[in-house]
């Protein structure tokens, strides 16, 4: 029997070892499986809307921007966390062909932009956009703020701090700890995540049209998020695709779920 419990104690022992093990590489790695930052295998193009935003001295970060005609809404897109700047060329060309201005911010440490993403850092990115769009004559009330999984997160914090009048989220999430916890539930995920991009708690204080596109067949990001957050804001519509994944729900329909977009942000429902 002392036997036993000796074998016991030392494979508790064992077992405890290994799951704070766990834990803390899933702290200290968090950011690189949630920001896996692909770079641009090439310069971004000198001339065709791309340029550089300043973010202090040493820092910056790329933009592209496509104007829209005088007085059309301009939507500013933040992209997925797999996806960089060049990858939005498509989605900015078919917005503009749409009457409607486009901008996308790089991430910190995407793309060609130097840094590392964080939550705040890529907040501060979006803000000095934002600004910069401003300066530009295109006030709030003629912003539609955008965003794709990851850059859903962004979008709806720019939208709490009263940068846009509308909002469009594809494939978004309820909160990092909820994905985490998806993903790795026999962890207490929510102490350990460190960029929560909680939009859950956010949905309810921002009374705005809210246009949401989601798979029905998502795998990463579950659809029952998607629902989740359309009954949490005020306004929101929401609209499945049923045979559309993470990856696809904007392509699976041709060119129908885009025009949607662009409908929504020209202010239609």
């Amino acid at each position: 029997m002392v036997r036993l419990r000796r074998m016991l104690t030392i494979l508790l022992s064992v077992f405890a070892v290994l799951y704070v093990a766990l834990c803390v590489a899933a702290f200290v790695f968090q950011r690189s499986l949630l920001f896996p930052a692909p770079k641009a295998s090439i310069a971004l193009p000198a001339a065709d809307g791309f340029s550089q935003l300043p973010l202090s001295k040493e820092a910056y970060v790329d933009l592209l921007q496509l104007p829209g005609p005088e007085g059309a809404p301009t939507v500013v897109h933040f992209h997925g966390n797999g996806e960089q700047l060049l990858d939005q060329l498509d989605l900015g060309l078919f917005l503009q062909s749409n009457g409607l201005g486009f901008l996308a911010v790089e991430y910190p440490g995407y793309g060609a932009s130097p840094g590392a993403p964080s939550e705040q850092g890529i907040y501060a990115a979006a803000e000095a956009a934002l600004a910069m769009l401003r300066t530009q004559g295109v006030p709030p009330e003629r912003t539609v703020l955008s965003g794709r999984s990851l850059g859903t997160g962004v979008a709806v914090e720019m939208a709490r701090r009263g940068h846009g009048a509308r909002v469009m989220l594809v494939a978004p999430y309820t909160s990092i700890p909820d994905m985490a916890a998806t993903m790795l539930p026999f962890l207490p995920t929510a102490l350990l995540v460190r960029d929560r991009f909680d939009t859950l708690s956010k949905a309810q204080g921002l009374d705005l049209p809210v246009l949401i596109i989601h798979g029905e067949q998502d795998t990463l990001i579950p659809v029952e998020m998607g629902r989740q957050l359309g009954t949490r804001f005020p306004r929101a519509t929401v609209v499945t695709v049923p045979d559309a994944g993470h990856n696809d729900v904007l392509e699976r329909s041709g060119p129908d779920r885009v025009r949607r977009m662009a409908a929504f942000a020209l202010g239609g429902d």
